[in-house]
């Protein structure tokens, strides 16, 4: 995992390639998600979500979409001291693909195994 450190708010930490596929996203969509994870470190909601329970409890969905079409973020904030983003990426259909809902349940999965050792 990559973690962002600053001061005084909740560490951002990206598992996987989710940092790099971020990074990958056009450059107002990445503005628009860096601005919505500053909120959810800041304890507050972001503009657009939903809860995610099919992922796991706690986890959240960012939901942004530009010209260059819809794309997903997939955190789980429910700790007090980190946002853990599980999953990004681009959807491609009105419903969100079987192939990212299975990487996303299975790095929250992951996640949990990494804190209850």
């Amino acid at each position: 995992m990559q973690a962002l450190y600053i001061s005084g708010m909740k560490v951002l930490t990206f598992c996987g390639n989710s940092l790099r596929d971020l990074r990958a996203f056009p450059d107002t969509v990445r503005r628009v998600v860096g601005y919505q994870l500053e909120k959810v470190q800041n304890a507050q909601q972001p503009s657009d979500w939903k809860p995610m329970p099919s992922i796991g409890k706690g986890a959240q969905e960012i939901r942004v979409r530009d010209e260059s079409g819809a794309f997903r973020v997939i955190i789980v904030a429910r700790f007090s001291d980190a946002v853990y983003v599980r999953h990004c990426f681009q959807k491609k259909t009105q419903q969100t693909g079987k192939t990212d809902l299975d990487m996303a349940t299975q790095r929250y999965r992951d996640l949990f195994r990494e804190l209850d050792p």
